[in-house]
């Protein structure tokens, strides 16, 4: 049994704190009232992850993931379109809010289809369940029963946790209701009969009338007791929740009392997650202040097993902050070097380093319901990864002007070795995968000065050159350039460069500056060695044949 990682260590406790089950439940959900950002992700990934180590120990698991799309729309975020338009609906079941955008059936679906469609690419796959047609449906008429004949003991488990000014005053009901007449929950409960019959009366249309609980679409538990309720009805083994919901008197706290003492049912097992902020950006990530990253965007530049990464490498009670700047190119590096590991292609400093490393890199791939093979396994050199660093990537594509295609044919012309240029065809698509993000990278988020494009042929530096630099430039082309296939690698190729600004009479920084604004017309660039040693010597000697 794998134990060297806190996904495993979850499994572990869920197992031994519900014993040996046919099929163990994990849960997540979010209520879908603004875009799902990368803190509701840290969720699911931690579940899904829990889900993935169950599965490794020879357990069956349902996975599921609820759409709370039945909650009361509250509040329009900042980032949302057609402001005025939200107003308008806002006390509404979100799933009857309009989608803005005019894409899907609702405001809710919208932002559910935006994630539904984004989770399979990093290999998760929940069962969902839409709590608006459980609801609608009847599903929870009895849950919603149990909860009115325990209005009295649930009111005492709610006050255990809070303070004299805060405990429950006067009538006190565990449900609301959406008016049958405007949808609103603008409705105050007059009279339960004991039975199915609930009467209630709209504040805001005047509407009144006693409903069948066992019909009626509209009536919906608080959220301190829908949850328990639902773990109930669920079977819920396992699931975590934020630092809010976990806070002392907080949720959970009082979730796991309702769901014993009212629907006798154990608690699943949790952990606390903890928040995810934006680099440069303070606090958390916030869906009704609009201040999000979502999973879409993070897509863009981190693969599937990078952003995989991100959280299989970070227990899930650790505060982190996403990044889009430098810091991207240390986490790809980092993740080359679990991959390495794990590989064996780098030795770990200890076994126990070895195997830490090897289960974060298994649990950082994507896939469905598909048991990684062991690493031990693959003995041919061509099933191993071929690495390109992200940063010569980002290099390889700014030569290429863009073109990945491009890119990743010069790469493969690069090589030397039959065996490296099979590997590079066998990871093509994986290569391809990192080169797109690369390029949304450098287009987009990387820091203007590393960004180049190498100049035109025959076309002059960014500035004028003095007459030393113009000599020291002919001198890199002629005695350098010329020879480039020459140097095997970088460092006998920076040997070449500072003999060559020592023959022009100036020190290495300065022909480095002139080199570069022959080339790119800047004064810095990527590392000169490795640079001229990647881009086409013929491109090279056209850019600099007026010098």
């Amino acid at each position: 049994m794998k134990t060297n990682h806190w996904a495993d260590e979850a499994a572990a406790k869920i197992i031994f704190e519900k014993g040996e089950k046919e099929l163990y439940t994990c849960a997540s959900g979010i209520t879908p009232s603004g875009t799902v950002h990368l803190g509701n992700f840290r969720e699911i990934i931690s579940v899904e992850l829990v889900v993935r180590a169950l599965r490794d120990m020879g357990k069956n698991v349902r996975f599921i993931y609820s759409w709370d799309d039945y909650d009361v729309f509250r509040k329009v975020p900042a980032n949302m379109p057609k402001q005025e338009e939200l107003k308008n609906c806002l006390r509404l079941p979100i799933t009857m809010v309009p989608d803005p955008w005019e894409r899907d059936s609702s405001y809710a679906r919208h932002h559910e289809v935006e994630v539904e469609n984004a989770l399979p690419i990093v290999g998760i796959y929940p069962e969902y369940l839409y709590q608006s047609q459980r609801y609608q449906s009847s599903c929870y008429a009895q849950g919603i029963r149990r909860a009115l004949e325990k209005r009295d003991v649930l009111k005492n488990i709610l006050d255990k946790y809070r303070d004299e000014e805060h405990k429950i005053q006067g009538e006190w009901w565990p449900v609301s209701v959406f008016c049958e007449k405007c949808n609103r929950d603008e409705t105050e409960i007059e009279e339960w009969d004991g039975g199915w019959g609930l009467s209630y009366n709209c504040k805001l249309c005047g509407n009144k009338e006693k409903l069948d609980i066992q019909k009626a679409k509209g009536v919906k538990l608080t959220w301190r007791v829908d949850w328990p309720m639902r773990w109930e009805y669920e079977k819920v083994d396992f699931e975590p929740a934020g630092k809010e919901h976990h806070s002392s008197g907080g949720s959970f706290d009082t979730a796991k009392h309702v769901c014993k003492e009212v629907y006798n049912w154990d608690a699943p097992v949790t952990f606390r997650y903890d928040f995810i902020g934006l680099k440069g950006t303070p606090g958390k990530m916030s869906s009704s202040k609009g201040q999000v990253v979502d999973l879409p965007e993070v897509l863009k530049v981190y693969t599937p097993e990078l952003t995989r990464y991100l959280f299989a490498g970070t227990r899930p009670n650790t505060e982190f902050t996403i990044s889009f700047d430098l810091d991207v190119i240390k986490i790809y590096e980092d993740y080359d070097k679990t991959e390495r590991i794990a590989w064996k292609m780098e030795t770990a400093k200890d076994e126990a380093a070895y195997q830490k490393e090897k289960r974060i890199y298994e649990l950082s791939q994507a896939g469905a319901d598909v048991e990684i093979p062991s690493l031990e396994s693959a003995q041919t050199e061509k099933q191993k990864p071929y690495q390109v660093p992200f940063r010569h990537l980002c290099n390889l594509i700014q030569i290429a002007d863009g073109d990945i295609d491009k890119a990743l044919t010069d790469l493969s012309g690069s090589v030397s070795t039959v065996k490296d240029k099979e590997s590079i065809k066998q990871n093509l698509p994986a290569l391809k995968a990192r080169a797109q993000c690369a390029k949304y990278w450098v287009e987009n988020c990387a820091p203007d000065d590393f960004r180049f494009r190498l100049l035109p042929a025959g076309s002059k530096a960014g500035r004028t050159l003095s007459d030393t630099e113009k000599k020291a430039v002919r001198i890199l082309r002629d005695d350098v350039i010329c020879k480039i296939e020459e140097f095997t690698d970088d460092k006998s190729c920076a040997s070449a460069i500072y003999a060559a600004a020592e023959k022009a009479g100036i020190d290495g920084k300065a022909l480095f500056n002139a080199a570069y604004q022959a080339l790119i017309g800047k004064d810095q660039g990527p590392r000169l060695a490795n640079f001229l040693r990647t881009i086409n010597m013929e491109r090279l000697l056209l850019i600099l044949k007026d010098y």
